[in-house]
């Protein structure tokens, strides 16, 4: 059973779990901290909102849905006939499709600046404005369901026991990679080798204890995102965790329905942190990450996993998607807390976990304002309203289908001297993303380069919606 911690007199820590296999109960308790202020600084936190910062509107626009004032007298599980696609109308248009070279905008170090960068394309659902989309027929109860909870920011300034405040992320510029031996869900997860260094920084560092241990690295040569959890660093420079995944930063990739991640809802981590740098901007341009106490057996896009502890039909699935109603008068809060409530009501939230209430996660830094952070707590959960998300995934209409097919796996040298530069060339079928091990880590096209030092077997790991194909090569060194 997971442990409850005491709340920080200023910003409440969660009690969150960490629910890594395919709807067990086995928790581990999470504890968002903070991490130390980033290698290079952004300027100064401004005393007022950035101009560019988006402004309340006095009047909801006349588009946006309103919550229903009386729910359903008999609650749908789900929208009777929910549409194929979800409209948006962003009122600020999405930002272009990220290239090779807006990852390197990116500085470097723990908490770094990104400058801009929003990880994924500009149709990917993080990036979503919802602001005019559908309500979902079962939105009032969805959200009575979670009873009279209010936001909480799970991140912020300062330590709480001695540790960071938040989930930290750390941009690396590429090699060196490691080892990453898993100990529970290796079938569910992405195989090594990651950019992660011993000195990179552990959720609820310096002290993390038996939490959530989140490990999130970008790479910002090849544009990756690498993430594990219950992690551990091992004395030979290897590192161990309980799951792991790799995310295209360009174009997400699709990893196997019912696979887990490091969330419980089979999603990446790091897109849904709120950042001091993107808030200090005047802006947030993606969908927050947010835990609610109880979730059912199903989800919703872009959630591909559950974790389920309630059979009601009104508990949350994972991957659903609340939005901050646009009649609720944000203009008295304080800047940087305007900043996350616009979002909110721009690209809303997705319960990625389970965990305390309306527990929204963010990146620690010594910047964050807490007075400000804790002002959020103003804002209950009746201010929500459910976005319509499509088809909700229960085990009777989960998607199936085939593994990719790996036609070829081939070297121009199958025997070589050490250190000797090896292509490794492949051709396969309806493949997702693809990753080399050892040496190599996840990789775009169809060939990388090899240096092997000693007979070494290199895997090929093919994967996409469904399953993942692998085939391997032996390199021989004289």
């Amino acid at each position: 059973m997971p442990r409850t911690l005491p709340m920080l007199a200023l910003i409440a820590l969660s009690a969150s779990t960490f629910s890594y296999g395919q709807g067990s109960n086995t928790r581990y308790t999470i504890v968002k901290l903070k991490a130390p202020a980033p290698v290079t600084p952004p300027p100064s936190t401004p005393t007022t909102p950035p101009a560019t910062t988006p402004t309340e509107p006095t009047t909801p626009p006349t588009t946006t849905p309103t919550e229903p004032t009386t729910p359903p007298a008999t609650p749908p599980t789900e929208p009777t006939s929910p549409p194929t696609t979800t409209p948006t109308e962003p009122t600020t248009p999405p930002a272009t499709t990220p290239t090779p070279s807006a990852c390197s905008v990116m500085d470097l170090g723990a908490g770094a600046n990104l400058n801009g960068f929003v990880p994924f394309q500009a149709n990917s659902a993080w990036r979503q404005n919802v602001a005019n989309a559908p309500v979902d027929g079962n939105s009032g109860n969805l959200i009575n369901f979670i009873g009279g909870s209010s936001l909480r920011a799970n991140f912020g300034s300062g330590t709480y026991d001695g540790n960071i405040i938040g989930i930290p992320y750390t941009v690396v510029s590429g090699s060196p990679f490691t080892t990453i031996n898993y100990n529970l869900y290796g079938d569910e997860s992405d195989p090594g080798p990651m950019p992660i260094s011993t000195s990179t920084l552990i959720e609820g560092a310096p002290n993390p204890g038996d939490g959530d241990r989140h490990v999130l690295v970008l790479d910002r040569d090849n544009c990756w995102l690498y993430e594990i959890g219950a992690a551990s660093p091992q004395g030979d420079g290897t590192w161990q965790a309980a799951a792991g995944a790799v995310w295209d930063m360009l174009n997400e990739n699709a990893r196997p329905f019912r696979w887990t991640s490091t969330d419980a809802a089979g999603l990446p981590v790091f897109p849904g942190l709120v950042r001091y740098d993107e808030v200090a901007a005047g802006h947030i341009d993606h969908a927050i990450r947010v835990t609610l106490s109880r979730s059912r057996q199903a989800f919703v896009a872009p959630a591909s996993h559950w974790a389920p502890n309630s059979s009601d039909p009104n508990a949350a699935p994972m991957g659903m998607r609340m939005r901050l109603k646009a009649n609720f008068d944000i203009s008295s809060f304080p800047p940087q807390a305007k900043v996350i409530l616009t979002a909110l009501k721009n690209y809303g939230l997705i319960n990625a976990d389970n965990g305390s209430n309306m527990f929204m996660i963010g990146a620690p830094d010594d910047r964050w304002n807490n007075d400000d952070l804790n002002s959020l707590k103003q804002v209950p959960a009746s201010a929500f309203e459910v976005v319509q998300s499509g088809t909700v995934y229960t085990p009777s209409n989960v998607p199936s289908g085939s593994a990719p097919n790996i036609t070829s796996f081939t070297a121009d040298n199958a025997t070589v001297s050490a250190g000797t530069a090896v292509t490794l060339s492949w051709a396969a079928d309806n493949a997702s993303y693809y990753i080399v091990s050892p040496e190599a880590g996840a990789v775009r096209g169809h060939s990388v380069t090899v240096h092997p030092t000693t007979t070494t077997t290199y895997t090929l790991y093919a994967t996409n919606q469904f399953d993942r194909s692998s085939k391997t090569i032996t390199i021989t060194v004289q």
